[in-house]
């Protein structure tokens, strides 16, 4: 696997699982979390958050660290 790949997951993937905590605790009021968690909505919403995080945040932000390495 490459560096830049490497990269993406490590910076996407914990942005991704951070989203779907952070969901999962806002939406505590309205659903319980036995609730939300056996919802299919709720792996639809996780997957999307992680791929969202690994293949644009994670390139934005290999992008940007391309930018500050080149001399």
């Amino acid at each position: 696997m490459s560096e830049r790949w490497k990269y993406q997951i490590k910076t996407g993937a914990p942005w991704g699982i951070f989203m779907i905590v952070i969901t999962l605790v806002f939406s505590l009021k309205e659903k319980p979390f036995a609730t939300q968690i056996t919802d299919y909505n709720f792996y639809l919403r996780a997957v999307g958050y992680i791929l969202f995080g690994i293949f644009v945040l994670g390139y934005s932000s290999w992008k940007n660290k391309t930018k500050k390495n080149k001399p």
